[in-house]
This record gives C-alpha cells, structure tokens and sequence, in this order.
C-alpha cells in the first residue's frame, strides 16, 4: 500500500525545520561498527532513497512556513490553528520502507515528531525533531501501526479550539511537559512529489512539487516562487473552477507515496490547462504573498521565463504546458511587482 512521504495527521499539523537540503535530528543514527547490522542491497537503497527524500520535504516545509504563517488572514477559509508539527512512526510508510524508517530515520513504535515549522508555536515552544509524543492534554497519544488517525484525532480537535495544549514528550529517554501555543497559518499541505517531471500541483488543500520540480527551481527562492503560485490557484479556488479537483487530487496520491505510479503521467494527466486569466490572477496575488513572506519578488518573472524555456509547453506533463499563457503571466508579474514596491514606498498595507 502507498502511503504519503508525511502525514499531516488530519491536515492540522504543518511544516519543518531543517535547513534547505541537510538532514538533521535522528537522521543516519547509524550503530557502533562492532554492532552495525548486515542490510542487504535492496534495505540499503531503500534507506538512502527515504533519506533523500525526507530532506527534500524538509526544504520544501523550510521554504513555505514564512508563505504559510505571513498570509493566513489572505487565506481567508482555508486559515486554521495549527500546532506546527508533523507526526510519524516506522509504520508511516509501506513495506521494506518500514525497516528503512526505523533503520535511517530512528522511527520505532511511537509517534514522534517528524518536523516542525519554523516560528511556528511549537518551534517557540522547543518542540524538536525527533521528540516522542506521549500525551496532550493528559490523553495518551496512540502508537503501533495505524497510529495517525487516532492522533489526528485527538490531536486535531485540541488545536482547533485552545490557545495553546498541554504535551508531554520523551527527549532522549526524559518525559518533558511543553506547552504549545497554537499557530494561525494557511493550512496548505506542501508535499514533495516522487516524481522526476518538472511540476507543481494543486487541488483546493494540498501543493505538490515534483522532486524535478525542485531541482529545477535550482534556488529556495524559486522554490518560494512555485509555492507561491500554488497556494494563490487555491485561495482563489481554480482547481475547482476548473473541475481538476479530483485528478489532480489523484496526482498528488499518488505522486506522495514512496512507491509512485507514475504512468498516470501521460499528457497532462487528465489536467485542464489553466486559462490564461486565471492564471494571471494567481501570479499577481503570488507576488503579494511572497512580499509579504520576506522573498524578493524582483527575480519572479525572470524566473517565470527561464522555466518556460527550460520545460517549453511542449514538454508533456510539464509545467508550462498547464500553464502557456506566459506573456500574459509575465505582464501581470511585473505590474504586481510595481505595485508592491509602490506599497512598501508608501508604508501602506500589502493587499492586492
């Protein structure tokens, strides 16, 4: 069975801290030389490949908290309190992955925390990678397999109504008692797809970027641009405008697993390319939410045009063949860089 790179437990929780490409925390927790076990060729692979792959979702958790945090009131509906962490165990992924998890990764029975947001209430409340979660609110927190749900559950509900929770935690063997504020952000999961086409998806509540995807941005700044542009496709609802709520929900199903079925990525996927009014839309409040994320909108339509050369809309399941209206897409950017300037001139509010 496919299972997501991270689970999100119910969508309330968010985000990571690792720096942009370096693994931290319990990763490589390798045993002394006289007790390291023997791993055949195929458990070896599957440790180096999740490594991989979980430091390329930390990035992307890393580049999003500020687009996440600094824009909740722009969300509007689809702002919520958060915890600002996300939660696993070895049994978060499928198969020999499991004893991947465990073995690279330090993941065994108990939920732990597999990243936190950075300035989010559980970064300033001390809450690290790796911590073991034992109870909120003085209720235990389920561990074994299948764990998520009943964390979601009981986690969930707790955030979505209290100003901060009450958690005990293991850190290195020791309980400790953290009190988490709860953090109002944009409740967009940005996931890292398993795939090496060059694209972004999203489908009302969740943002994909393919691992070719972020190679391509080359930068955590275009990271930010692409993230940017997602997250505005669903503030202004276009998936569903559109109708590609569904396949492109499908998309990041399975894209999100650690064992993809990539050959859904034929064409353009069942994806209607997006008109070039909507998407103009989406650059132009981009723009004011990467302004007000702290990222230097001056370099997005230059970005914008080097990515539409590099993946041309010829390209299939590319990201510029979704999205071909680039002359459109390109004057709105530069307008709504002249205006945020203007704005921040003018010490005025950062509104579209």
């Amino acid at each position: 069975m496919a299972l997501p790179l991270l689970v999100a437990c119910a969508a309330l929780l968010a985000g990571c801290t690792t720096p942009g490409g370096t693994v931290s925390g319990p990763f490589n927790m390798t045993p002394a030389p006289d007790e390291a076990p023997a791993y055949t060729a195929q458990q070896k692979a599957a440790q180096d490949n999740l490594v991989k792959m979980v430091a390329l979702q930390d990035r992307l958790s890393k580049v999003s908290a500020p687009l996440l945090i600094n824009n909740a009131d722009l969300c509007k509906s689809y702002a919520r309190n958060l915890l600002g962490f996300t939660a696993q165990n070895k049994y978060s992924y499928p198969g020999v992955y499991a004893d991947a998890a465990q073995a690279a990764l330090g993941y065994g029975e108990q939920m732990q925390v597999s990243s936190v947001l950075p300035g989010s209430g559980a970064a300033r409340a001390g809450l690290r990678k790796g911590d073991g979660l034992v109870a909120a609110e003085g209720k235990p927190l389920p561990a074994g397999p299948n764990a998520e749900g009943p964390f979601g559950a009981i986690v969930g509900p707790l955030a979505s109504k209290s100003a901060s929770i009450s958690m005990t935690i293991t850190r290195e063997g020791q309980p400790q008692d953290l009190k988490i504020p709860v953090t109002r952000a944009c409740a967009f999961r940005v996931a890292l797809g398993n795939a090496d086409n060059i694209n972004a998806y999203s489908d009302g509540a969740r943002i994909m970027l393919t691992r070719g995807m972020v190679h391509a941005a080359q930068n955590d700044e275009g990271i930010a641009f692409v993230i940017a542009r997602e997250m505005a496709h669903n503030i202004l609802d276009h998936a569903r405008s559109q109708r590609n709520t569904g396949t492109a929900g499908g998309i990041i199903d399975s894209l999100g697993a650690v064992q993809p079925d990539v050959s859904m990525l034929t064409g353009a996927a069942g994806i209607r390319a997006m008109p070039q009014e909507l998407d103009a839309q989406a650059d132009t409040l981009a723009i004011y939410l990467l302004a007000r994320a702290g990222y230097n909108v001056d370099n997005a339509s230059r970005f914008w045009q080097r990515l539409a050369t590099q993946v041309p809309a010829s390209t299939a399941n590319g990201y510029t063949a979704l999205h071909p209206g680039m002359n459109s897409r390109i004057a709105a950017i530069n307008r709504a860089v002249i205006d945020v300037r203007a704005r921040q001139a003018a010490k005025k509010p950062l509104r579209p």
